[in-house]
């Protein structure tokens, strides 16, 4: 257990109260008291305990209504109920609160003890499982959508529409920033199991120590550090969805613990004895040729064909980049959502041609750094990084003096130029490109029929 952890001590009698903190303090948990129930409420809404002792007979307020606020206010602080009406109805009106448990006085030490370790582990797994899934739910309220109209896409959402609400286990198989984890949020957003848990583990973020005890959980002591109890992932998903990306970065040790989740849904936590059955769906990825891993000794046969269930190829962006576009537009409504911004026609010229080796996540990078390089709400090639631009000369700078033309005939093609150049940057916006030129829209107007400029 954590040293660092504090318990409210509620009770009106003082002797009672010393020496519960007694105790308390040889077990490194810091103590606070209140002598009335006005006190421990005060205390507890104001410094959140990580425990609260309370005793339902107080002065002022009673422990039922300090119980009835505190849960409301922080359902999840733990609260043991003192209580001397034996087998009254008090303390099971006080469970029907919220309380965690009660202990009848006069109590047993030992028997508080033990109470009170159960009531903080509980507490720490809830904290734990209520991050995860407010961090699911965070991810759900800004949950990506998946973009395309290319057959390669619509492939993958067909695919989705037929294997979600399934128990099948799927593999993902792409290059690195294709979406596949965007894929595996969809097959769980459209599941039997969406309302559950869906948990998220990068393999190959881990060492393999580190990795064993996330997704199996440890008991405490059973590796130095390890000095209390930790659930794992597979526990915490338990009735939803575990998706573990990079599934190829694993020990072989893991793999065969892998291997019998998938087969019994059975694991024991490191240094447990004790065999825990769960109920969940895997969904793993990777970017690796799995089959070629397999030829070669690296990745068990026996997983990968149970891995292998349902086998979903992500294509690289360079393989459907008449979605492009369509990306391009989503993205710009992610960052800067209801407003326009415009994308000149030489921009999605220069991304149709480039290779992306970083896939969907380089595109959305890179349309992000734009929206941030430029000043206004005109995307052109002088956003995009240096290795996209054009490293000719500028047509503006450069002007041909062998030419016989009269410094007002250079002036002018100079201009005529710098007006075509603003209004193919704008796409023909009038308005934003007399923006650029900073000049009224009047003036351009005049100066597109002067030089009987056409799209």
């Amino acid at each position: 257990m954590s040293r660092e952890l504090t318990i409210l001590i509620a009770d009106d009698e003082a002797s009672m109260r010393r020496n519960l903190c007694d105790v308390l303090h040889d077990e490194g948990y810091t103590t606070i008291e209140a002598e009335d129930g006005t006190a421990a409420l005060e205390i507890a809404l104001r410094d959140k305990p990580d425990l609260i002792l309370l005793d339902i007979k107080m002065p002022g307020i009673n422990g039922m209504k300090v119980l009835e606020h505190v849960k409301r206010e922080h359902p999840s602080i733990p609260i043991i109920i003192f209580t001397a009406f034996g087998n009254s109805e008090r303390p099971i009106e006080a469970m029907k609160l919220g309380a965690y448990d009660y202990i009848d006085k006069p109590f047993d030490l030992e028997e508080l003890l033990l109470v009170i370790h159960r009531a903080l582990d509980y507490a720490c797994v809830l904290d734990e499982l209520n991050e995860l899934r407010s961090q699911v739910s965070g991810q759900t309220s800004m949950q990506e959508t998946l973009v395309g109209s290319s057959s390669k896409m619509q492939h993958i959402f067909k695919m989705i529409g037929k294997i979600a609400n399934s128990d099948a286990t799927v593999l993902l198989q792409g290059e690195s920033g294709t979406g596949k984890e965007m894929i595996a949020d969809a097959i769980q957003r459209y599941s039997k199991r969406f309302a559950k848990p869906f948990i998220k583990v990068n393999c190959g973020a881990l060492p393999e120590t580190l990795l064993e005890s996330e997704l199996f959980g440890h008991e405490s002591g059973s590796f130095t550090g390890a000095n209390k109890k930790r659930i794992g992932r597979f526990e915490l998903a338990d009735e939803g969805t575990i998706f573990l990306d990079e599934v190829d970065s694993m020990s072989h040790t893991l793999q065969v613990k892998l291997l019998r989740v998938l087969q019994q849904q059975t694991f024991e936590r490191v240094g447990g004895e004790i065999t825990l059955q769960v109920n969940l769906r895997v969904i793993c990825a990777t970017n690796q040729n799995l089959e070629e891993k397999v030829r070669s000794g690296q990745f068990r046969e026996d997983l990968y064909y149970r891995l292998n269930v349902i086998h979903i190829k992500v294509p690289p962006l360079r393989e459907h980049t008449d979605d492009i576009p369509t990306l391009v537009d989503h993205f710009l409504e992610k960052y800067k959502p209801g407003e326009k911004v415009i994308v000149s026609r030489k921009v999605i010229d220069t991304l149709l041609e480039y290779k992306w080796p970083g896939n969907v996540r380089e595109l959305e990078n890179i349309i992000q750094r734009a929206l941030v390089m430029t000043d206004g709400d005109v995307i052109t090639v002088e956003h995009l990084p240096i290795f996209f631009q054009d490293t000719k000369s500028d047509e503006i700078s450069s002007v041909d003096l062998t030419q016989p033309n009269s410094l007002k005939e250079i002036l002018q093609n100079v201009e005529k130029k710098a007006i075509m150049q603003a209004l193919e940057k704008s796409d023909w916006n009038q308005t934003k490109a007399a923006a650029l030129l900073q000049i009224n829209r009047r003036q351009l107007f005049t100066k597109i029929k002067q030089y009987r400029l056409k799209q």
